[in-house]
């Protein structure tokens, strides 16, 4: 149930594909199906009322219409949303999902899935709130879809992986977090994947990642040039806002 393919590298559309339409959104998701991407990657986060939502920052300022945080709201408050005019006026209207509006969409597409847990502010009763109401959700996804569940929290992922032993999952670093003791963290929380920031060192972390079992993902790859280095040097997968520049290099490393 919702294991991960291994054979083909993963090109994964960060955000939808965020260069033509509003980040995070249904239309975003459908352009990048439309161009060929067959993983996702989106952000979780709930609001006031235990609804999870598909948003990547914890406030509306940058990608709404509306200021404040997010955990004031509640799903009645969502339709006075506009998520999309910010980005172009073909996109008046478009709302902030929910994480049950993107798994009807990934049943009707067949798409597979990242789903980034969002370190939650308000403390630990949300925090267990938000790995409770996103597992129910993802319950209704197709068997066929396969799921990875990322977080830089690793104690979020520790209790997915207590709560759901069944997802596949990957632990978040960035260039500065990315420390010695990378393997222990992800042994801990149950994960099989690191996703770490685009840096030279990894030339030098890929080998190591490989050798001790564990795929690696890397974020955030714009360049087709970096992509296919990163691909030949054994990454499993990058993150990519351009993913209709990038999905051909799958079938390319998949041969």
């Amino acid at each position: 149930m919702h294991h991960v393919p291994t054979q083909i590298p993963i090109v994964f559309a960060h955000r939808g594909l965020p260069t033509r339409a509003p980040e995070n959104t249904l239309a975003a998701f459908r352009l990048a199906h439309s161009v060929g991407a067959r993983w996702l990657e989106l952000d979780v986060d709930i609001l006031a009322d235990g609804t999870p939502i598909v948003l990547h920052d914890s406030t509306l300022d940058r990608t709404t219409n509306r200021s404040g945080s997010i955990y004031g709201l509640s799903s009645g408050d969502l339709s006075r949303v506009d998520a999309g005019a910010w980005f172009s006026p073909q996109y008046a209207g478009e709302p902030i999902p929910t994480l049950a509006e993107v798994v009807g969409l990934l049943n009707e597409t067949g798409m597979h899935c990242n789903v980034e847990l969002k370190s939650n502010e308000v403390g630990a009763a949300a925090s267990l709130t938000l790995v409770e109401n996103t597992l129910r959700e993802l319950e209704n996804l197709n068997a066929n879809c396969a799921i990875i569940i990322s977080s830089f929290n690793p104690l979020l992922l520790a209790e997915v992986h207590r709560s759901a032993p069944q997802y596949t999952l990957g632990a978040l670093f960035d260039r500065t977090t990315l420390h010695a003791d990378w393997r222990s963290i992800a042994e801990l929380c149950g994960a099989t994947y690191i996703h770490a920031e685009d840096h030279p060192s990894l030339t030098q972390f890929l080998p190591r990642a490989q050798e001790a079992g564990f795929g690696v993902n890397v974020w955030t790859v714009n360049s087709r040039g970096r992509t296919n280095e990163l691909f030949n040097m054994g990454a499993t997968g990058v993150f990519t806002d351009i993913v209709d520049e990038m999905i051909d290099l799958e079938a390319l490393h998949s041969a």
